[in-house]
């Protein structure tokens, strides 16, 4: 038990430990991306990280979050309530899943 409690631990820290993320690009592309991280108050490495994140999260939520019209949403509803899912293990372990950008 002990043995399983410390892999664990060891688990949670690596998950957790910065790793390295390495790209080259051109001079003109890193000298934008340093003015821009200047105006914001960042530095470079920060600038490129929140950004890469923000879009990560909106390609994510792009296949995963679709906005409907009122009466489209109304047809949607209707469909499911017409239909009720029955037991779906698969279902509910996806809705308590965390975000991945928690």
């Amino acid at each position: 038990m002990t043995r399983s409690l410390l892999r664990a631990e060891s688990a949670a820290a690596e998950k957790t430990k910065p790793v390295p993320i390495n790209m080259r690009v051109d001079f003109r592309k890193r000298d934008l991306i340093d003015v821009a991280a200047a105006m914001s108050g960042s530095d470079r490495t920060s600038f490129i990280l929140d950004a890469a994140c923000k879009k990560a999260e909106e390609v994510i939520l792009d296949q995963r979050l679709f906005v409907l019209a009122d009466d489209d949403f109304d047809a949607f509803e209707q469909a499911l309530q017409n239909n009720p899912v029955r037991s779906n293990k698969c279902l509910e372990r996806l809705l308590q899943r965390p975000s991945r950008w928690s």
